[in-house]
């Protein structure tokens, strides 16, 4: 088979779609709703079938796209762990769907097609849990060893996008456990990667204040700043860190002049006002 490791997200988002209304429709044909929702039992064999099938395919090219992320610290366990949870899917409804096939060619026969609907919704049902279990792990390597993040192309840019992100959420996580040297040491790191982007300039000018408590050297580094007039986001984003400036400094004055200055600026912007309300704690102007 081709190399389709790529498409392993897709893949197993088709499989937990089918098998999920696959047997969900399966239990509603046991239902006594008369003729006209007859297509219902036909329905569920074919996505239950389809779905197991799609099962196949994402148990192959999970083994294809593992590689990467097995390789990754510390993730080679919860890989595993997903590989054969993924496997155990693929078992599962391959049962599960050999059943209803049964069923669809013994339909003539009603009590044991009958008997086999009622296997295969209790089956089903399990197997759901198994479902489950399976995307559970499958977000575990995702959300808490980045298994696939940024590498599913092979670019590098790709690769420092990853990187990016993880040093922006360690740097606010430190920032918020109360470790300032941890977040300005990750936020200068951040800003060495990416030194022309303005939203890392920000982000640095903001480690300055809040992490080296240098409200000076912050209002130095915003002075050399260069916003577009209509740039409003930007414009804010500078507005915001200037007061917290100002404020550290005890200028209330001037933290007053630059909230006016943005209202003036955009005096019908909703942002701008609920930015200056949260600023100013609902007052009218700073105290």
């Amino acid at each position: 088979m081709p190399d389709i490791g790529i498409f392993h997200p897709q893949i197993v988002h088709f499989v937990v779609a089918l098998l999920i209304i696959g047997v969900a429709a399966r239990v509603v044909s046991l239902l006594p709703l008369g003729p006209r929702f007859a297509f219902v039992g036909p329905m569920a064999a074919t996505l239950i079938v389809l779905g197991t099938l799609a099962a196949l395919a994402a148990v192959h090219s999970g083994l294809q796209a593992h590689g990467v992320a097995e390789r990754i610290p510390g993730a080679r366990n919860a890989v595993q762990e997903h590989e054969e949870a993924g496997e155990w899917v693929r078992n599962v409804f391959i049962g599960i769907a050999l059943l209803e096939l049964i069923g669809l060619a013994l339909a003539s026969r009603k009590s044991v097609a009958t008997a086999l609907r009622w296997t295969t919704a209790v089956l089903g049902l399990a197997g759901i849990a198994t479902v489950y279990r399976a995307a559970d792990l499958g977000g575990d390597v995702v959300y808490e060893f980045a298994g696939g993040v940024g590498t599913r192309s092979g670019d590098s840019t790709d690769v420092k996008h990853l990187l990016v992100a993880g040093l922006y959420h360690d740097a606010q996580l430190a920032r918020k456990e109360g470790h300032k040297a941890d977040a300005a040491r990750l936020t200068d790191e951040l800003a060495r990667q990416m030194p022309d982007d303005a939203d890392v300039r920000f982000l640095a000018i903001e480690s300055r204040l809040k992490d080296r408590d240098d409200a000076r050297g912050a209002l130095a580094d915003l002075a050399a700043i260069v916003v577009k007039d209509d740039d409003r986001r930007m414009q804010i984003r500078r507005a915001t860190l200037r007061v917290q400036a100002y404020r550290s400094l005890g200028a209330m004055d001037s933290a007053k002049t630059v909230l006016a200055d943005l209202k003036q600026r955009f005096p019908n912007d909703p942002r701008v006002a609920q930015t200056i309300e949260r600023l100013t704690g609902g007052q009218t102007t700073p105290r």
